[in-house]
């Protein structure tokens, strides 16, 4: 889609010179059937794709929907106050992403939890490594695919030193800083050994408190033991198993079956909260993102074809 939508603009940029368009506003989320039957609701929530709080954009640069932290409390908002929902089933499918990002939405599960007591059943799909399995231990119970890659327990801090291709372009770094350490992490020189320890130590405490979410989130899971697989490989879902970070394998259905069970009841409607335009057919239905309320498209934000050098700390499997 968000290809088209490029190709379209490209087209009309060559043909008309400047044409403005106006697209539907962002809607409030809608509950959608998406399958079961009965009084009681399973509630199934989304958690795809590398998690931050930066909103996808499209090619003119507007924010094709609302990021993921409002998303995911807005739909846990609405089932708070919604008592036919009886269940909450994650549908993970992330290799991860922002600490705090990830850290803020395990947050708002486990406040929905002390606020409804209700079952929560996380099923892992392709991907739930990193920062996906990091909320993933919100749940009460863990499932994976079959065919789920999971783990990469974890923090990363990419970067880069571009100096040597600086020099050989003849550009120089004339950065000016209030202390030695300023401009720590800066692509633009070496990294000192005395950098190199600071970052070492935000990344080990981050990495600590990775660890302590699991732990908290797996009682049965000692943290000298969980250290030793914690080194940031991943697991299929068989290891994973074996390992004691999931506790099932199976498939949406069997979440979904699992989630029932844990709430005692036999019947169940499956909903989603989304947008009224987006079409959701069935529990496998991917998220779609909301166009943009209004666009000139002269006005292109080519921001999407830039790389940032700036540093982040991920909980993240990226190779």
């Amino acid at each position: 889609m968000k290809k088209f939508y490029s190709l379209a603009v490209l087209i009309c940029l060559m043909l008309t010179g400047c044409v403005f368009v106006n697209l539907p506003a962002v809607q409030p989320l809608v509950e959608k059937n998406i399958g079961g039957k009965g009084a009681d609701k399973i509630l199934l929530v989304d958690i795809s794709g590398v998690i931050t709080d930066e909103g996808d954009k499209n090619l003119l640069g507007s924010e094709t929907g609302v990021n993921i932290t409002a998303r995911v409390r807005e739909e846990l908002s609405m089932a708070a106050e919604d008592r036919s929902i009886k269940a909450v089933v994650l549908r993970i499918n992330s290799p991860g992403g922002a600490v705090t990002t990830c850290d803020i939405i395990s947050h708002e599960l486990a406040a929905f939890k002390k606020k409804r007591n209700i079952p929560v059943v996380a099923e892992l799909m392709d991907v739930a490594a990193s920062g996906g399995y990091y909320i993933a231990v919100s749940a009460d119970r863990i499932i994976a695919h079959p065919m789920t890659v999971t783990g990469s327990i974890g923090v990363v801090a990419y970067s880069v030193n571009a100096s040597g291709l600086m020099e050989k372009l003849g550009v120089a770094d004339q950065t000016i800083k209030s202390g030695a350490n300023k401009d720590i992490g800066s692509p633009l020189r070496p990294m000192s050994a005395d950098e190199r320890e600071i970052l070492q130590s935000v990344i080990n405490e981050m990495y600590e408190r990775f660890l302590d979410r699991i732990t908290e989130g797996r009682p049965g899971m000692n943290k000298d033991e969980l250290r030793a697989l914690a080194d940031g490989r991943i697991y299929t879902a068989g290891q994973a198993l074996k390992l004691g970070l999931i506790d099932s394998i199976g498939y949406l259905d069997d979440a979904i079956e699992a989630a029932k069970a844990a709430a005692g009841i036999k019947d169940a409607t499956v909903v989603t909260y989304a947008a009224r335009s987006d079409y959701r057919n069935n529990i496998y239905s991917a998220m779609s993102p909301e166009p943009p309320a209004s666009a000139s498209l002269v006005n292109i934000d080519a921001g999407f074809l830039k790389h940032s050098f700036g540093m982040s700390f991920m909980y993240l499997w990226m190779p």
